[in-house]
């Protein structure tokens, strides 16, 4: 288990980063685009000449340009050629004669970083229009402004821009190599967890084969026969062993229903018809032939889904079980009534006293999970007059499941 643990922690972690790359990168550009700013300004407005209003303007699309890539790349590309070529013809000639033109080191950084961002975000294809598009407006500065000394530092710069490109390329190509990865991963994880699931339903399927429908054949054999086998038995007797073997042959039934689902993937094999409403009263009538005191008021109209049917009868049905189980020879009311929006089932036991409840199975644990699938509710539990009720609700028409992967 905790080796499975740690092999998930890195997993994790890269599903955290590339969800949040986005964020990250808005957050290093901003804080670049601040740093580069309050340098790139000062400088072109005090040791080269440039009009400050004008410089802080081109200033701010040129260093804003890289924040503005990670979502509108054309529209950053186009921001900052605009202002790499008007930055140079913003300075004096008589201040800059001796600068590193035509771009300052801020400027310089800028270009690099609004590369490497489109680069990175963007693929190389963008990136390089970048990198070509700015290098020739860096160029046409030079050339529309020949008194300044530009030829090394042009060479310079686009070398150390090149460079910057390719590591991008290479980074954005580790990243997204390491993204498809990590969703071949998951695919795989979730492929493993499918199979395991398989497996254990098919283990589950195979006992309940084996060793379940194996004893109910039996027992339904053994009902079968018994006025056969047995001598001298009466009448009375004989119909209690075919009721005996009715109820085995309607269990074998539902057994072959269940084994289906589980050896069906989807969970969407029928292999009998499913129970419903409609056959509440006779599940009521084959509670009474087994001793039980039942009485029956059922009034349920217009249409309800097969997901309520199903949902309502298994829940009288295994509220029955415990009283039956529980509470041996106290009267049992069952009322199924529906509204509107709602199909309602109410089973009453009215036991004097506490129920006998010394041995705890699944059965309230599992009407409960059964309404909530369908989105209703059930409550059980003792009532003030000493009697025992189990009551449940359950929309009409369930609303439609929500699509999760496994779990």
């Amino acid at each position: 288990m905790t080796a499975k643990r740690q092999r998930k922690q890195p997993s994790t972690r890269r599903r955290l980063w590339a969800r949040d790359r986005t964020t990250t990168m808005l957050i290093v550009l901003g804080g670049l685009a601040v740093v580069l700013y309050a340098i790139l300004v000062p400088v072109h407005a005090a040791i080269y000449g440039a009009p400050v209003a004008v410089t802080m303007a081109l200033g701010l699309a040129a260093v804003g340009a890289p924040v503005l890539s990670v979502r509108f790349p054309q529209v950053a590309i186009l921001l900052f050629t605009v202002a790499a070529l008007l930055i140079p013809l913003m300075v004096s000639r008589e201040t800059s004669l001796d600068a590193p033109w035509p771009w300052s080191v801020p400027m310089l950084i800028t270009f690099a970083v609004q590369v490497a961002a489109i680069t990175f975000r963007h693929g190389w294809r963008k990136g390089l229009v970048q990198f070509v598009v700015g290098t020739l407006a860096g160029f046409t500065a030079a050339v529309m402004l020949p008194t300044i000394p530009s030829g090394n530092s042009l060479i310079v710069t686009s070398s150390v821009v090149a460079g910057i490109y390719v590591l991008a390329v290479l980074l954005a190509g580790r990243l997204r190599l390491g993204d498809e990865l990590s969703r071949e991963r998951a695919l795989t994880a979730q492929e493993q967890a499918k199979r395991e699931l398989v497996e254990e339903r098919t283990r589950i399927a195979r006992e309940l084969h084996d060793v379940v429908a194996h004893s109910m054949s039996l027992i339904q054999v053994q009902a079968s026969t018994a006025r056969y086998r047995v001598s001298d038995l009466t009448e009375e007797a004989a119909g209690e062993f075919d009721d005996i073997a009715s109820t085995a042959r309607s269990a074998l039934t539902e057994m072959r229903r269940i084994l289906g689902v589980l050896r069906t993937e989807d969970q969407v094999a029928e292999l009998a018809p499913q129970r419903g409403i409609d056959d509440i009263p006779e599940l009521v009538e084959t509670t009474r032939r087994a001793g039980a005191r039942v009485s029956l008021s059922q009034s349920v109209s217009d249409t309800v889904s097969a997901a309520t049917h199903l949902t309502v009868y298994r829940i009288t049905q295994e509220a029955l079980s415990n009283a039956v189980r529980h509470a041996p020879g106290s009267p049992i009311s069952v009322t199924v009534t529906a509204d509107a929006d709602d199909v309602a089932v109410t089973v009453r036991n009215d036991h004097d006293g506490a129920p006998d409840t010394a041995t705890r199975g699944h059965g309230l644990r599992g009407m409960n999970e059964r309404a909530e699938l369908v989105g209703g509710t059930v409550s059980a539990g003792p009532r003030p007059d000493g009697s025992w009720v189990v009551a449940a609700r359950v929309p009409r028409h369930p609303p439609a499941p929500h699509s999760e992967g496994p779990q």
